[in-house]
């Protein structure tokens, strides 16, 4: 495959930390045997797609305790174990191991202090690059569970504070306690929600954004079609996901052909467009994709150096 060029960077918000646009999402790689697994994961090849992605330039990681609860970050830190060049590790928090694989929430202080010190001993790392609250729940707990992370920074333990999916409202409460560094949102082609009154806030405040799931969980790849998802394993929690059933499916697979069209213009793939999609918006600093396979990693890198024109995005977005 042809060598692509160097990978663009930005300042994410205030951090001082200058990331790649494309980080590697380890959700993926946390496996199956969970709530939000994706079913089977061989971890050799996890561990050979985060090299790639290292050795094309990614300098960024962001994992998380929930991913098959310590797999994921375990697998992350193996795979970054001897690295001379090692990239920014961000994880979260909040989200627990109950009965039969589902997810159950903390905000509690205590509980929190736990999975910093648990995270940091599967990822190898003294301190964590950014921490992250995974979701507001319970609401009324935001406040605590924040505090907790300003006392990790303050410790030491984290170099930077953020959260994930929380709403306005939300952010403007913790942040009487102390600023949010970061935020990370959905955002993708198939998920607009976040534009109207979430990543406008962001930008105001100079939070910075990494977004999730810019190709919507593999939808918006290219690759998916309606065989693969009926294949797909039981404990694939898509298979359960509105999206890829009708009526949206057939939609949304109507998208995956616009994106189609334009990566045949550009010689890259439908994903790669989807994800470029995203970083065309001010407020987002960089986009999560995951990669389960090292040849996986090339064609998405693409989207760090595509530049979308005004009519392309009016292709692509015509059917909204």
């Amino acid at each position: 495959m042809q060598k692509t060029q160097q990978l663009a960077t930005g300042q994410l918000g205030r951090t001082g930390m200058e990331i790649t646009r494309i980080g590697f999402g380890a959700w993926a790689i946390g496996g199956g045997g969970w709530e939000f697994g994706w079913g089977p994961q061989e971890d050799d090849e996890s561990i050979a797609a985060i090299h790639r992605a290292l050795e094309r330039g990614v300098n960024w990681i962001d994992t998380a305790a929930a991913y098959g609860f310590g797999h994921s970050e375990r697998i992350v830190g193996r795979a970054l174990d001897g690295v001379a060049e090692r990239p920014y590790v961000f994880t979260k928090c909040s989200l627990l191991e109950g009965p039969d694989g589902q997810v159950v929430n903390s905000l509690n202080r205590d509980s929190i202090m736990r999975e910093a010190e648990a995270s940091r001993e599967r990822l190898g790392v003294e301190a964590i690059d950014l921490y992250q609250i995974h979701w507001p729940v319970p609401d009324e707990d935001i406040e605590e569970g924040w505090s907790a992370l300003v006392e990790l920074k303050e410790q030491g333990l984290v170099r930077h504070i953020g959260v994930s999916n929380f709403n306005v409202e939300q952010l403007r409460r913790i942040q009487s306690i102390a600023p949010v560094e970061t935020l990370q949102p959905p955002y993708s082609l198939i998920d607009r929600a976040t534009e109207d009154e979430i990543l406008p806030y962001a930008e105001r405040e100079g939070i910075g954004v990494i977004v999730y799931s810019p190709m919507a969980s593999g939808l918006l790849t290219g690759k998916m079609t309606r065989e693969r998802i009926e294949g797909m394993p039981d404990n694939d929690w898509r298979k359960r996901d509105p999206r890829f059933q009708e009526p949206q499916l057939t939609a949304n697979l109507a998208l995956v052909e616009r994106l189609r069209a334009i990566a045949d213009r550009h010689g890259t793939t439908p994903g790669a467009v989807a994800i470029a999609w995203t970083l065309r918006n001010p407020a987002v600093d960089g986009a999560i994709v995951g990669f389960r396979r090292p040849d996986q990693v090339d064609p998405m890198l693409a989207a760090a150096n595509l530049q979308l024109s005004d009519e392309e995005v009016a292709e692509i977005e015509r059917a909204r």
